[in-house]
């Protein structure tokens, strides 16, 4: 995914230094809901000449450029996501900060008979859910 983030870059113009393609692959590798701090961890693992303020940066012109969603759990710090991943909504336990991405077609369907009702097309969307867990602790799934 590293390589269609920095592609996505090269096609929008952005000039890709050594240091931002560095960021580009953190991003891309990345399956959770990193904030820049994280990232910066991540990425000076792989360059430890990269610095918080590159990242920092960095960050911003993707997000700008339209390659990054910033997201805002209600923790305070701004988390990143690829832009171009699959439609996804977010369960938030607040008790330990763990995110859950989700789909639901039931929710997607109701989403847009609102929006219908309302006199609108549905162009898009974000769902985020906050929770804490249920005494009886998460669904247990059935064996399969």
């Amino acid at each position: 995914m590293a390589d269609n983030i920095i592609a996505r870059c090269e096609a929008k113009g952005l000039r890709m230094t050594d240091q931002r393609r560095t960021v580009a692959r953190v991003i891309g590798e990345s399956d959770d809901h990193p904030d820049v701090e994280e990232l910066y961890a991540r990425a000076s693992a792989l360059d430890p000449k990269i610095s918080l303020a590159t990242v920092y940066r960095t960050v911003k012109l993707f997000e700008e450029a339209g390659l990054l969603d910033r997201l805002e759990f209600g923790d305070g710090r701004a988390r990143y996501e690829d832009a171009d991943r699959d439609h996804h909504d977010h369960l938030i336990d607040v008790t330990n900060g763990a995110v859950i991405e989700f789909v639901d077609p039931e929710i997607e369907a109701l989403q847009e008979r609102i929006a219908a009702k309302l006199g609108y097309r549905l162009i898009g969307h974000r769902l985020e859910l906050l929770g804490v867990p249920a005494k009886n602790g998460p669904a247990k799934t059935q064996p399969e």
